[in-house]
């Protein structure tokens, strides 16, 4: 069963450079701005994606869905979109991509209550905290160089962030199971692109076009949002919520990757030792119980991305 974890690496390598693209868009736009540009252009990559595969934009039974669709955008995208880059313009992305990875630790204390089949063992919550750990090694250099520069609310809007994303992986495991992830995704990035529009409108007087910002907006829709949800359910779907959320983990490693093919940046040791603890936190979530089970493939509609 190899395809999921690679579709959770290719997820984390998209992931890992949407830090900087919306470091880079909001200073010439607002976050509301941002998050209706990133919707809409979300949604129309996903639809050529669609599309171009031979299948229709959304299947049947749709409208009995919409109010699932509703509350995915708001807990997948509204929420945390704007959250994220409101506080990255308070605190650094270092420090943001740290509170981003707690989303694996709020979904594996949600989901003890909520999911008691995919309940994580001892283990795994150990692989979680190691996870953790290995991040805060992994950005170190970072934070110690440039400091937190953590200001309260940009902190606090990162961890309500990270939450809504795990109430939003919850609520799939749970309601929307056995959804093709091509349904999923373009309902809620059209949900989301409706709720964006009348909070976007009374900033968008003052956004500043810059082809830098729009490209990086635009960069972030297409991949961040469109690909990156096709795969997100995809191994959602494979490995059960607490083990997709754990992309999150992998993120700074990836971000790590980025900086030195993008911008020649030196690995030092310290990043070195952040990243083979994070990787062997991940080993320690993805282990499964003696005679646990590894979700089937569902149908050929949902699990294929």
């Amino acid at each position: 069963m190899l395809k999921p974890y690679l579709a959770m690496a290719a997820l984390a390598l998209i992931w890992g450079v949407s830090f900087l693209l919306i470091k880079v868009a909001v200073h010439d736009m607002s976050p509301t701005v941002l998050v209706l540009l990133r919707s809409a252009s979300g949604l129309l990559g996903l639809a050529v994606i669609v599309k171009a595969m031979g299948r229709p934009l959304i299947g049947p039974g749709w409208r009995t869905r919409l109010g699932s669709f509703a509350f995915m955008a708001i807990t997948n995208a509204i929420v945390p979109w704007v959250a994220i880059a409101w506080g990255e313009e308070r605190i650094s992305s270092g420090l943001a991509s740290i509170l981003n990875s707690t989303t694996t630790l709020w979904t594996a204390v949600l989901i003890y209550w909520a999911m008691p089949s995919e309940r994580p063992s001892i283990v795994n919550y150990v692989g979680v905290l190691i996870g953790l750990a290995g991040v805060v090694i992994l950005v170190l250099p970072d934070l110690s160089s440039h400091g937190l520069s953590a200001n309260f609310f940009g902190t606090l809007a990162v961890l309500v962030a990270s939450l809504s994303y795990a109430l939003n992986a919850i609520y799939q495991r749970t309601r929307m199971r056995n959804v093709s992830v091509f349904d999923i995704s373009i309902g809620q990035i059209a949900a989301a692109t409706v709720f964006a529009v009348p909070l976007a409108i009374p900033t968008l007087p003052s956004v500043h076009v810059d082809p830098v910002s729009l490209g990086a907006v635009l960069a972030l829709g297409a991949g961040g949002t469109g690909i990156a949800y096709l795969l997100y359910y995809y191994v959602m779907n494979s490995l059960g919520a607490v083990r997709a959320s754990g992309v999150t983990l992998l993120v700074p490693v990836t971000a790590v990757f980025w900086g030195v093919v993008l911008l020649g940046e030196r690995v030092s040791l310290p990043m070195v030792i952040g990243m083979v603890v994070i990787l062997a936190g991940i080993v320690l979530t993805n282990l499964r119980r003696a005679g646990e089970r590894r979700q089937p493939e569902l149908d050929r509609d949902t699990a294929a991305a």
